[in-house]
């Protein structure tokens, strides 16, 4: 089965106020080339995600793209840096005193000033990369899809071309046939015209026809273009990557003249 090199995958997935978004585009590569793009909080899954493509992917050039929104409070908690607080209450007491100002300093006031709250984020790297893994797969799954679907219309095109050539080729090798005895009836006919009534040398006659048939005769080729032929079919009916099987032959003999 032939499977398109360019195809494109896209999953989602939202769990526990954690929102992904992977999205994977491939082209053609001899070889398979992963590059993924993600947030630095994810860098530790990278390997963890090639990985996974690989388990459905052989070849080609793999671009994933990994957007990751985390709203979720597992693994937060919030600190409040008192001695700071404590510092800038005293300040701002001290300024309204000296400055003869109201001092009505509330609680939401003095969270508000830099450092004063802080959110410490532990994150549950194993329960990420698990929904990681799961997105990725998804994501994955539509890529080879996609190639699936590209590669039957492939095959479907290449197979009518191989029927097209197969048909040309079986009308070239019928017109072939009998192309000898034509050749002969032909060549004493001028012969006849050039001696007139003298007498043909049969084995002269003999040896000309030999020489034109291993001129003109075709059928080596045709065999080797049916030969082909098969091969090719073979290959899209077959599960196995054709990669290099499929090649050009020269079924030029130059030792022809």
């Amino acid at each position: 089965m032939i499977k398109s090199m360019t195809g494109y995958g896209k999953a989602s997935l939202e769990k526990n106020s954690r929102k992904y978004l992977v999205e994977i585009k491939s082209v053609n590569h001899r070889y398979l080339d992963i590059s993924v793009k993600m947030p630095r909080t994810l860098s530790y899954l990278e390997e963890a995600i090639k990985k996974e493509i690989s388990k459905n992917v052989k070849r080609g050039k793999i671009d994933v793209f990994v957007t990751f929104e985390n709203n979720s409070i597992e693994g937060r908690e919030i600190k409040i840096n008192t001695e700071l607080a404590k510092g800038y209450i005293k300040e701002l007491r001290k300024l309204a005193a000296e400055e003869n100002l109201l001092s009505d300093l509330q609680v939401n006031d003095i969270a508000r000033y830099p450092d004063v709250l802080t959110i410490q984020d532990n994150q549950d790297d194993e329960k990420i990369k698990l929904e990681m893994i799961e997105v990725i797969g998804k994501a994955t799954e539509s890529l080879v899809n996609m190639r699936k679907t590209e590669g039957e219309k492939i095959a479907k095109d290449l197979k009518q071309r191989l029927d097209l050539i197969q048909a040309k080729v079986n009308e070239v090798s019928k017109l072939s046939t009998g192309l000898i005895e034509e050749y002969v009836v032909k060549l004493e006919e001028r012969i006849k015209k050039l001696l007139k009534d003298g007498e043909i040398d049969k084995q002269r006659l003999a040896q000309e026809v030999v020489i034109y048939a291993d001129k003109c005769s075709i059928e080596e080729e045709i065999t080797r273009l049916n030969s082909h032929i098969a091969q090719f079919n073979e290959l899209l009916n077959s599960n196995e990557a054709a990669r290099k099987k499929i090649r050009l032959y020269n079924t030029g003999d130059e030792s022809r003249n």
